[in-house]
């Protein structure tokens, strides 16, 4: 089983709901987990349709930077346990001898509000005592070598976000990949990067699932990168490469495509902002190419009746 965690920055537009669509259909995740996705219900259910996911559970918020998600498969046996506007808890396999308890969690992002944070992990950790994972967008690094420019993180900042891990038994998973998983996009010599993305879990759910890897994914269109759990190891990549096809120069709108995206105004360094830049102008053209042969069959099917 793989699960999911992304703070996405909005599913309202067309390039983050297709890259989800892309990590979903690469990397096969039972469960999801999407912090900031700024929809209401009934949008978050056309989505969960599109993406082929039995069940849902959403806590929407008024204001346009919140709003959070699970997605399950239909095969997942998910139990709602709590939720708030930070977290959504539940239960895989409840009351079967292998349940385990999950934690979609998004920290609130004001440092003044930090301890809202910290007090629903401690309400959460005297729910229940079987194995528990909690995973996502804490807003918080442990270590001051988790941030890399600005200002110096305080020592006693970072110290309330380890003392709450340590009271819920919480060990960090660790990760493959790029260390940073946020980026607050400023130009070179202003650029941020931290490690705000984890997940953690008790000593009692490392040993029921050992062989646990997350990763680092990267993608373009937020500014925080998709962390994925894969509880069987780091899995065989199933996405087959992508590739320019040279007949796309042909058909009306690939140019006005290509241009447009790579005005993408892509967070970080150069060399990071090419590289968002190019996943970017990927993402985009796959939408275009999808849209451009669903024409094509359509009007072939057109004639056909004909």
């Amino acid at each position: 089983m793989n699960l999911l965690c992304w703070n996405c920055r909005g599913l309202g537009n067309q390039s983050t709901e297709q890259e989800l669509g892309d990590i979903i259909q690469a990397q096969d995740p039972s469960v999801v987990f999407l912090a900031e996705t700024w929809l209401d219900k009934a949008r978050l259910e056309d989505i969960r349709i599109r993406l082929n996911f039995g069940g849902m559970i959403e806590v929407c918020r008024d204001t346009r930077g919140g709003g959070i998600v699970i997605f399950w498969r239909k095969e997942v046996d998910f139990s709602l346990g709590t939720f708030s506007p930070n977290h959504i808890d539940g239960v895989l396999n409840k009351g079967k001898e292998d349940e385990w308890r999950f934690t979609g969690f998004y920290g609130e992002s004001e440092t003044s509000n930090h301890y809202l944070s910290w007090a629903c992990l401690r309400r959460l950790r005297g729910r229940n005592s079987i194995p528990w994972l909690c995973a996502g967008d804490f807003n918080e690094i442990a270590r001051s070598h988790e941030k890399l420019g600005g200002r110096q993180r305080p020592a006693r900042q970072m110290e309330e976000f380890r003392d709450v891990l340590d009271e819920c038994g919480f060990r960090d998973l660790g990760f493959t990949g790029g260390k940073f998983t946020w980026c607050n996009g400023h130009p070179d010599g202003f650029t941020i990067w931290e490690r705000l993305d984890r997940a953690v879990a008790t000593m009692e759910w490392l040993d029921k699932f050992p062989a646990t890897k997350v990763i680092h994914l990267e993608y373009g269109s937020s500014d925080h990168k998709p962390i994925l759990i894969c509880l069987k190891g780091i899995p065989k990549i199933r996405q087959k490469p992508w590739r320019f096809e040279h007949m796309w120069l042909e058909e009306e709108g690939c140019r006005d495509t290509v241009e447009t995206a790579w005005l993408f105004n892509a967070p970080g360094q150069a060399m990071t902002r090419v590289e968002g830049k190019i996943s970017h102008f990927q993402t985009q053209l796959k939408w275009w190419s999808r849209v451009v042969i669903g024409n094509i069959t359509r009007l072939l099917m057109e004639k056909k009746s004909c």
